[in-house]
């Protein structure tokens, strides 16, 4: 068939245009009136041979077909509602999570271009397993976010109990205000999800490893207090790195939000690298740090609703990206977006010689970030 994603319009007397944004639209010319009426027929109510004998009644030949079929599948245009693989066979059979998950399916199947891509990368993110770290205005939202979007295993890591503060319309409910921070959140994430959990196949293969849990495909820092996303403690993510843990910071700090890095341990800048690029940068940097993570914390963080629904969408949507199979913008990067003028803004990490990371030894780094150095760059 035919992606339904990718609205079609005819640019010309015989040329058809696919999808309405440049990043995915695509032109297929020349067609004739014939072919034009036969690609009304990729509806995915027939297959190949049914598909050939409609087209002898309109003088087009097998061959033609044929030579359709391919170009078509080549440019990303044809989806197929059987492909897939057993998992998203699965998938299809559960009727009411299906129906929660088209447009998601939608999406994936215009991102990924191959036949029945979008049901397979859906199907395996059931099958993963992500940590979120805070359950403030921003982590709750982004673990609501994950779980919505079809991440199997969404856990949410946070201490204390939930204050009117906390409360987000894509994260904790009023009601949650003096319940656990981690339990509220875990409730969210339950409520979220379009069904319930997938068993996961190692617990099947061996119920008493592990408890059963599929190792973690990400770590998603985004603590309450805005400062260990902005600058965080290298140490915290010296388990992950030695772990080779991927793990993305964000949150929100003084009405300015954070979207990265994304650190994928040994190839691109971690947090180490970037206290070392900032101190090589400004030589105070240490010295006010140390002041600012032993100080008292304001009573009141400066995190805006707005812009603390932003950033948790847009952490979650690079987060959805990377388990997909991709490298968002935010790996071996950070965006940052401040009130009010709320232009993003990037600036590269690159691997520091001095971290313990390993990153700029392993030679790995230069081409995870694209080959940019390690020094801030900005761009709009």
């Amino acid at each position: 068939m035919l992606k339904p994603a990718l609205r079609r319009a005819w640019r010309g007397r015989n040329t058809v245009q696919f999808g309405v944004t440049p990043a995915h639209a695509v032109t297929l010319g020349p067609v004739d009136i014939a072919t034009g009426s036969f690609l009304e027929l990729l509806d995915g109510t027939r297959g190949l041979p049914l598909l050939r004998e409609e087209a002898r009644a309109l003088d087009l030949s097998d061959r033609h077909v044929d030579v359709l079929v391919h170009r078509l599948t080549e440019a990303g245009l044809l989806d197929d509602v059987r492909a897939g693989g057993p998992q998203a066979d699965v998938l299809r059979r559960q009727a009411e999570v299906m129906e929660r998950q088209r447009p998601d399916v939608a999406s994936l199947s215009v991102v990924h271009p191959g036949p029945g891509e979008g049901a397979r990368r859906m199907a395996a993110r059931r099958a993963m397993r992500v940590q979120v770290r805070g359950a403030g205005r921003v982590g709750a939202s982004i673990a609501a976010v994950l779980s919505g979007a079809g991440v199997g295993q969404v856990e949410v890591l946070d201490g204390g109990r939930a204050g009117p503060g906390d409360v987000a319309p894509a994260g904790l409910p009023p009601g949650a205000v003096g319940e656990r921070r981690d339990t509220a959140a875990r409730r969210v994430v339950r409520e979220a999800a379009p069904g319930p959990a997938p068993r996961s196949r190692s617990a099947e293969a061996d119920p008493g490893a592990a408890g059963g849990q599929p190792g973690l495909s990400l770590i998603v820092v985004a603590p309450r207090d805005g400062l260990a996303a902005y600058a965080p403690v290298p140490d915290t993510a010296a388990p992950w790195i030695a772990s080779g843990t991927p793990h993305l910071y964000t949150g929100v700090i003084e009405a300015t939000g954070v979207v990265g890095p994304l650190v994928l341990p040994g190839g691109t800048g971690c947090a180490g690298c970037l206290e070392l690029h900032r101190a090589d940068r400004d030589s105070q940097w240490p010295r006010m740090l140390a002041q600012w993570r032993s100080g008292r914390r304001t009573a009141v963080p400066a995190c805006d609703l707005g812009l603390a629904t932003a950033v948790a969408g847009l952490a979650a949507a690079h987060a959805l990206s990377f388990l997909d199979g991709e490298l968002p913008a935010c790996a071996g990067a950070r965006w940052e977006a401040a009130l009010p003028l709320l232009e993003w803004r990037c600036e590269r990490i690159g691997p520091h010689p001095d971290c313990s990371c390993g990153a700029a030894e392993s030679g790995r780094g230069a081409r995870a970030s694209g080959g940019i150095p390690a020094q801030d760059t900005m761009a709009g």
